[in-house]
């Protein structure tokens, strides 16, 4: 008989709901190792039929795992999962554990889309630079910050202009230099870890042939042409251009009842860092005669109507349509 396989997945241990027939046949707890889950799911259940786990920072790791050991593995949305889980009257893991496989025994859930490791590599890389520059520019507004107290107003420069205005000013003071020095070496140091991340992504997005496409756009680098190839990954994974805007949240949400029918903000539902990945673009495709296009024209003149900020949204979600179907063109 088929058996229906609920997986509570926590960071030391996982919590194991096996069911047959209709009903809970085993339920138990395992280390969270897809290996020994896959030992303790064969010895239990010898005919899995489906294995349910939710989104989470494991969910790639488990998935593929578990699909290499050749056990039918399923990831399902964790927001739909919980609008499940919710009706049970006490909250526990082994809870968790048994409302998911019953989800997987009636199959009312909604299977998400696991990125491959070569995705989740180049996502990786684009974060990691990210924060790196993040920290960077914290470093050096903190910098500046304490200089001021003191009467020291670094001048405006990026990269070496500003280490030098930095150095220069406190050279008189040895109380400040003893502060702002190791400050100072640690944003020069990470701002050069930056950089070598930074020709990693371009070396990357330089030899993939969807990147090289995506470049060719107006406004859009290699950053956001890695992150939008690395997140779509094969454009048949979505069945129209449009529905990828909403994917990334980019469209707004609808509220109807009864009488009561109204459009409010964006969802900013999906992959937070592409959104925003794309309404830097827009900002640049808005302000930059540089990225002159029919696209700018159109976002130009949206913007007249209805301000900058609604109007990069705009060109954001319509950018998203235009980079989809030029890979779409690209595959077929």
């Amino acid at each position: 008989m088929d058996q229906f396989i609920g997986l509570d997945v926590s960071l030391k241990e996982t919590s194991i709901s096996v069911r047959q027939n209709g009903k809970r046949s085993w339920r138990g707890k395992c280390p969270s190792d897809p290996k020994l889950l896959a030992e303790v799911i064969c010895k239990r259940a010898p005919n899995p039929k489906k294995i349910v786990f939710e989104t989470g920072p494991l969910s790639v790791w488990f998935y593929h795992a578990l699909t290499g050991e050749g056990l039918p593995a399923i990831c399902i949305d964790a927001r739909h999962a919980k609008a499940a889980l919710d009706m049970a009257p006490n909250k526990t893991d082994a809870n968790d554990a048994d409302g998911l496989a019953q989800l997987a025994e009636v199959g009312f859930y909604r299977e998400v889309r696991v990125k491959q490791y070569d995705s989740m590599l180049t996502r990786t890389l684009v974060a990691a630079r990210s924060q790196l520059i993040k920290i960077v520019t914290e470093l050096s507004n903190q910098i500046r910050g304490l200089m001021k107290t003191f009467g020291l107003v670094v001048p405006k420069g990026a990269g070496r202009v500003f280490e030098a205005n930095v150095r220069n000013l406190i050279v008189d003071n040895k109380g400040l230099e003893r502060i702002i020095l190791p400050l100072l070496e640690t944003w020069r140091t990470v701002r050069d870890r930056a950089a070598e991340l930074d020709r990693q992504l371009v070396a990357a997005a330089r030899e993939s042939a969807p990147c090289q496409l995506l470049v060719s756009i107006p406004g859009v680098g290699s950053v956001v042409a890695a992150s939008f190839a690395s997140a779509i990954e094969a454009p048949e994974n979505f069945r129209t251009s449009r529905s990828v805007g909403a994917w990334l949240g980019l469209t707004t949400r609808r509220y109807q009842s009864g009488e009561v029918d109204f459009d409010g903000h964006i969802s900013r539902r999906g992959d937070n860092h592409l959104r925003g990945l794309l309404y830097q673009a827009a900002v640049v495709i808005l302000t930059r005669t540089l990225a002159d296009s029919t696209l700018r024209t159109w976002g130009l003149k949206l913007r007249k109507k209805v301000g900058f900020k609604r109007a990069a949204v705009a060109v954001a979600r319509k950018l998203a349509v235009i980079m989809h179907t030029s890979e779409n063109r690209r595959a077929f």
